[in-house]
């Protein structure tokens, strides 16, 4: 499908078929492209946690308001944010970008102290709301690999992070769960799925300034 045929096929599915499995290939290309997920600075605070067991995916239902997709689903992705976006963190990625890049040291040292002072001056809830935008950029970009790979999706808030949180020991790894989302095949009888898309009319969505 070209692009605009993949984001008409997308809808969020409200039923999965519970005997189709996505292959491990093309969980591969899921990972790879949240990998290359725009963030701001390019520091990558959020990442992935993905599951596939069957009974993990069904003990998960109570605690995500219910929303019987989450133990339907092939797999589920928890978008979860760093929570220690500190000078260690931030001088680790440029030691990164200089490993790759061949970037001399002069080159990054201000922008490199000026994130640092940036970031040691936030509070931690300021951080993480940082982090939990760069979570939804995540997310979007997902839905929108999932949809040229013909793997349905649906993105929820609704579901208890605190427990999630205590469920996956995530603040022991020093993340925080933000939003999820359980991928997979839609059921035939989704009836959402034949549903025609509503959306504005793309003069009311766009302003061109020419």
């Amino acid at each position: 499908m070209n692009i605009i045929d993949a984001l008409n096929w997308r809808y969020a599915a409200k039923k999965f078929d519970t005997t189709r499995v996505i292959p491990d290939n093309t969980i591969e290309i899921i990972k790879e492209c949240f990998n290359l997920t725009a963030s701001s600075y390019g520091l990558q605070p959020v990442k992935l946690l993905i599951v596939s067991n069957k009974s993990t995916l069904e003990a998960l239902v109570p605690i995500s308001s219910n929303q019987q997709q989450v133990g339907q689903a092939s797999h589920l992705c928890v978008f979860c944010v760093d929570t220690n976006i500190d000078e260690a963190y931030i001088r680790r990625y440029f030691e990164n970008i200089k490993s790759i890049r061949n970037t001399p040291d002069h080159v990054l040292s201000s922008f490199r102290d000026s994130l640092i002072s940036s970031f040691g001056s936030k509070s931690s809830l300021e951080k993480f709301n940082w982090g939990a935008k760069q979570a939804y950029l995540a997310l979007g970009n997902m839905l929108t690999v999932c949809a040229t790979q013909e793997i349905d999706a649906c993105p929820m808030e609704g579901f208890d992070p605190v427990a999630y949180d205590k469920y996956f020991n995530l603040m022991d790894k020093g993340l925080r769960s933000v939003l999820i989302m359980p991928i997979g095949y839609r059921s035939k009888d989704d009836v959402f799925a034949s549903m025609k898309k509503v959306r504005k009319d793309i003069n009311d969505s766009i302003i061109e300034i020419k």
